[in-house]
């Protein structure tokens, strides 16, 4: 064999041996199972069909979108929008923050919730964030044209919420939610997603090298969320903050209609000592006790700056990766669920 032909082979085997940074695919490009079609090929519909022309007993085309089932009682999705959204990992990375919503430690894209609520939910639908921040949750209720209502704390992330949407802002304590809602007549809601305070990570510090959370105190920006003695974030002891924070899910599954879902977007914990306190794993396992485990679902983020924390002695995470816990408030519907293979 020539030199120049082994170098060639070599080469295309460390291609194909190479792992390359995951990449989120178009939905257009994903391979789509179970699509009713009424009897017909999907390459001559597609030609012969105009978007809301009937497609068999229950199917309505919707163009590229795919084909919308009039039997669908928990969103406006296709079945092909439907597919997309519950696989099981996405990538999702937000744009900058405002000034505004930079001032909140730990704010979430309302782009990505957004996504969440036009599945779990119809239009018109009321969502509730009982620890609302700055309100990501309820502005993207403006974007998807559902009601929103977000419980808040700390007045200035309330005040700032209160800014940015037209929706109901409650500034309290999510421990007494279901006194708050009654107050502005709410006493039943279609879906909850929420991210808490992951413990009292925001207090400590990790690593020796500059971490987001150094650079917010350099930057004069608040490091956590408030000093308030009834703010989750700020209790010391892991199983007391785990039982005051599971008790706000449990009336939050008084409020839900049954069959409707709560997520919960969270992390596991790295604490100073470099041990991993498995937050997003206790949390799922203390609340399948009051609701239906679904599914974790995984928020990957492949645009975060690597820190070299531990080098050169010890291994220690770089945690690009969030846990959105879906739970289903436990249902009785006469006809059988599809729940898959």
């Amino acid at each position: 064999m020539s030199g120049n032909a082994s170098t060639q082979q070599n080469n295309n085997s460390r291609k194909e041996n190479s792992f390359e940074p995951l990449k989120a695919v178009k939905h257009e490009e994903y391979q789509i199972e179970g699509e009713d079609w009424g009897g017909l090929k999907p390459q001559i519909a597609k030609k012969k069909l105009k978007i809301g022309d009937k497609i068999g007993e229950y199917g309505i085309y919707m163009g590229e979108r795919g084909i919308y089932d009039i039997r669908n009682r928990l969103n406006d999705l296709t079945g092909r929008e439907w597919a997309v959204f519950t696989k099981s990992w996405f990538i999702h990375n937000p744009p900058p923050r405002d000034d505004k919503e930079i001032l909140h430690p730990a704010k979430f894209p309302e782009s990505m919730i957004a996504d969440f609520i036009e599945f779990f939910t119809k239009k018109g639908e009321l969502v509730l964030d009982p620890m609302a921040g700055t309100g990501s949750t309820l502005v993207a209720c403006d974007k998807t044209r559902r009601k929103g209502v977000g419980i808040e704390l700390v007045k200035k992330w309330a005040d700032i919420a209160s800014q940015r949407t037209k929706q109901v802002v409650i500034c309290g304590d999510a421990r007494h939610l279901k006194q708050l809602l009654a107050q502005v007549g709410i006493y039943q809601v279609d879906f909850c997603i929420t991210s808490p305070p992951y413990w009292n990570m925001l207090r400590k510090s990790r690593g020796h090298i500059l971490s987001l959370q150094k650079q917010r105190k350099e930057k004069g920006l608040e490091e956590y969320y408030s000093d308030d003695p009834n703010d989750l974030g700020n209790i010391e002891d892991y199983d007391t903050y785990l039982n005051a924070l599971c008790d706000i899910f449990s009336k939050v599954h008084d409020l839900l209609r049954p069959g409707r879902y709560l997520v919960v977007i969270c992390q596991n914990i790295l604490t100073p000592e470099g041990e991993m306190v498995p937050f997003a794993w206790d949390l799922a396992k203390k609340l399948s006790k009051t609701y239906i485990l679904k599914q974790e679902k995984l928020w990957l983020q492949d645009n975060k700056l690597l820190g070299i924390w531990g080098y050169p002695s010890r291994y220690v995470s770089n945690v690009h990766h969030h846990y959105c816990l879906i739970f289903e408030k436990n249902h009785r519907l006469n006809e059988k669920v599809n729940s898959g293979p």
